[in-house]
């Protein structure tokens, strides 16, 4: 790994007293081209002789989380009345992407982009953990997070517990302890901060989630990751205030194929001809997965799967078809691309250690319930267009020969990737027998306003449709209308949380049971 150039919201202080002086936070910057000055109370300087000997010893972003001896960056919607007090909190100096001498009598570095001086100077405080880990990055539209878990597994299996994750749903940096995530690629601040924890408690090999804000708001700058995996691309995270058009979303994704030193590709994918073409321009080596024709073949045998790697069959022979608890021929790809990742790293193909994807289950993805009374429902972290159809044609797999009548529980974000709203709808259209809009996460928009839009894209004029607001109750409704139809199979798809246990309302964080809770509550 090289770095070129608990789950908290802000770093805190370096692990084992490290420290950094101005003067060195001053020439890490201006040797990566980013430094313009460094304004202090006698003048401008751009020469380390001329800057007052201070040492810093905490990273943060926010000025709540302010400690003795600390350094800020100031991003984002920064209010520059939060500088006034921010030397008598312990602030040693800022940095920003412009002056605040009018404010503070703190030294401050000036810098062209804060967010990626952020990302150099947290690396050189905690003494490049990154360099001390192999590091796994995943994309993808979908997926993301099984397969972070799916490689997690694995390489915990391969090194002995010693391998950390970043998932968006756990952060795990002992190996063996998982707390909750806050975001699905951690502020760089954080995860470096987190890297050394990682590398203090003896972790070799770190696996995390790589998501397009990551690149859009520099959260890996500076990151070479040893296996990038690219899993597929889809429709996703259009807004205004994430990506305006596909375009910029499948750029930033791709940024991770140019920062990997190997790629593994789903060769299924869309696009994957550019895909390879970039990594090629990259100079990263291309470890292909597909179901047709690539260096791993994946292969379906009834409801376990085959995975052949350049001619030889991988964790046993072909009589040795590996199960996954997880549900969905997409997740078997998911597995494929894990197991991918550790054959690039060197461990061979008849190691039984790559069976441990068998053993993984990630609560929210694909989860299945079911009732005494003969009513099925998964709970998926589907929400989207790829996620919506990838779900409807596992149901139809297993459940297609019964004619199910299928119930779809579903709400969309608020202020942000509005297009997920009409491609869930899209998706479904002419595929589920009702359904039911409730709310998901609507924040400062009306659940009601949201549920109505999707509501006005069902285009199939046999489909019911229903508004329930509340998203407890309308799991009950979807329940409620199962049993009204005991002659067929109900299969009840709550999308959208996943195993989330929060609604955001107006900004704030509003606890929820949790879908799988309500529908395994209601089934008995």
């Amino acid at each position: 790994m090289s770095y070129t150039g608990g789950p908290a919201e802000s770093a805190g202080a370096a692990p084992g007293g490290r420290s950094l002086s101005l003067a060195r936070a001053a020439g890490v910057l201006y040797e990566a081209g980013l430094l313009r000055e460094v304004v202090t109370s006698q003048g401008w300087f751009v020469a380390p002789d001329h800057l007052p000997a201070l040492e810093m010893s905490s990273l943060t972003y926010d000025t709540r989380r302010l400690t003795p001896g600390a350094l800020l960056v100031v991003k984002g919607k920064f209010k520059e009345e939060f500088l006034g007090p921010a030397c008598d909190r312990g602030m040693v100096a800022y940095v920003a992407e412009r002056d605040y001498g009018a404010v503070t009598q703190c030294p401050g570095l000036v810098v062209d982009n804060a967010l990626e001086a952020m990302s150099l100077l947290a690396a050189e405080l905690y003494g490049h953990p990154e360099r001390e880990l192999t590091i796994v990055g995943v994309t993808g539209t979908k997926g993301k997070t099984t397969t972070a878990h799916l490689v997690h597994a694995v390489l915990s299996e391969v090194t002995d517990g010693r391998t950390a994750m970043f998932s968006s749903n756990h952060l795990c940096l002992d190996g063996r302890t998982f707390t909750p995530a806050v975001l699905t690629t951690p502020e760089s601040a954080d995860s470096l901060r987190m890297m050394r924890q990682a590398v203090d408690a003896g972790m070799t090999h770190l696996v995390m989630e790589v998501s397009s804000q990551a690149y859009k708001l520099r959260r890996v700058h500076g990151l070479t990751f040893d296996v990038g995996v690219f899993l597929n691309i889809g429709q996703d995270h259009i807004s205004p205030v994430e990506h305006p058009t596909f375009e910029d979303y499948f750029y930033c994704k791709r940024q991770l194929v140019r920062h990997s030193r190997t790629l593994v590709l789903n060769a299924d994918s869309d696009y994957q001809d550019l895909l390879v073409e970039e990594a090629q321009q990259a100079g990263a080596s291309v470890l292909t997965v597909s179901r047709t024709t690539g260096d791993l073949v994946l292969g379906q045998e009834g409801e376990g799967f085959t995975l052949r790697y350049q001619g030889q069959d991988v964790a046993g022979s072909e009589e040795e078809a590996m199960r996954l608890r997880l549900a969905g021929a997409f997740n078997q790809d998911n597995a494929a691309a894990a197991v991918a990742v550790v054959l690039a790293l060197g461990t061979p193909a008849q190691d039984r250690a790559l069976r441990a994807v068998e053993q993984v289950q990630v609560s929210g993805r694909m989860e299945r319930l079911t009732s005494d009374d003969g009513i099925v429902g998964y709970v998926d972290f589907a929400h989207n267009h790829l996620s919506t159809t990838l779900l409807l044609d596992e149901v139809e797999r297993v459940y297609g020969r019964d004619n199910p009548r299928i119930i779809l529980v579903s709400g969309s974000t608020g202020g942000k990737a509005v297009n997920r709203r009409q491609g869930i709808v899209t998706a479904a259209n002419g595929r589920v027998d009702s359904f039911i809009f409730t709310e998901d996460d609507q924040d400062r928009e009306s659940a009601t306003q949201i549920a109505r839009q999707m509501r006005g894209y069902v285009t199939d004029s046999e489909a019911s449709t229903q508004i329930v607001v509340p998203r407890a109750k309308a799991i009950e409704a979807a329940v409620t209308q199962a049993r009204q139809h005991p002659g067929r199979r109900n299969v009840i798809l709550v999308i959208g949380k996943g195993d989330e246990v929060r609604n955001i309302v107006n900004g704030v964080k509003q606890p929820y049971e949790g879908d799988a809770a309500v529908l395994r509550r209601l089934l008995g």
